[in-house]
């Protein structure tokens, strides 16, 4: 799990933070306890009232579940450390944990749950239409762009899993499309696209834009909460605190589309 030391946005922290509290009230609390008798010294799991050997199978399970544990509350105890710095005081009461259940229709009667086990699917594609320089590589990846590889980097920094360009199917087409960017936002359970056009040619980037924008609206998709577009030019870097206002929105989109869905009933 990746934790970030970098600024991120107030709305979405306090989301991380909250989400980060729930995992832990989950979690059982296990102490390890160091065993000695007249012929060996060993460790005893504690769990409750319950004492196992650290080389029992139940013994070995739960110390990985203290392991993974100790990993969530440094995570917490960062994030926390950061909302001290940054924001102080209470948490917003609306940044919490959701379930978003948000759609993405292949065809017209099979609407996809973008929840993990989709992005999971999700395969990082060479898209052989346009060639991948040598000069913007991050981690292994050829990026087609400063301003794309700059936003691998703006997404690794916040913590936040992508594909990208994977294989991606939706409505109304006959053929896969390869989106820039799929994230996966954990807190959310949900995934988001991202799109990023390099302004070559004004008038070839807006037609790209309104296509595109009519292929995921098509599909069920809405802009700014379920896609993110963004504009520059291909070979220039791409100002990451304006990614984060996007990003940040797209989220408290998100919770408040799902508030309203409860409300309706």
């Amino acid at each position: 799990m990746v934790i970030t030391n970098t600024y991120v946005p107030r709305e979405y922290l306090a989301l991380k933070i909250n989400f980060l509290r729930q995992q832990l009230e989950k979690m059982p609390v296990i102490i390890l306890h160091k065993y000695s008798s007249d012929d060996c010294n060993s460790d005893r799991v504690v769990l409750n009232n319950h004492r196992y050997s650290s080389s029992s199978d139940k013994g070995k399970y739960y110390i990985k579940v203290k392991e993974a544990r100790e990993k969530l509350e440094d995570e917490l105890r960062v994030y926390e450390a950061m909302w001290n710095m940054y924001f102080k005081g209470d948490l917003p009461e609306e940044c919490v944990p959701v379930k978003a259940n948000r759609v993405l229709y292949v065809d017209t009667n099979s609407p996809v749950i973008m929840n993990k086990a989709y992005f999971d699917s999700l395969k990082m594609c060479e898209n052989p239409k346009y060639p991948r320089p040598d000069n913007h590589i991050f981690r292994g990846v050829h990026y087609r762009s400063a301003a794309e590889k700059e936003i691998a980097i703006f997404y690794t920094e916040m913590g936040i899993p992508f594909v990208y360009e994977p294989d991606v199917m939706i409505k109304g087409l006959v053929k896969t499309i390869n989106p820039d960017f799929v994230l996966y936002i954990k807190e959310l359970d949900t995934c988001k696209f991202h799109e990023h056009f390099g302004m070559r040619e004004y008038s070839d980037y807006l037609s790209n834009t309104k296509q595109k924008f009519s292929n995921f609206s098509n599909a069920g998709l809405v802009q700014d909460i379920d896609v993110l577009f963004t504009y520059g030019m291909d070979d220039t870097w791409f100002d990451p605190w304006h990614m984060m206002t996007i990003l940040n929105s797209a989220i408290c989109g998100t919770i408040c589309m799902d508030r309203q869905k409860k409300i309706l009933g």
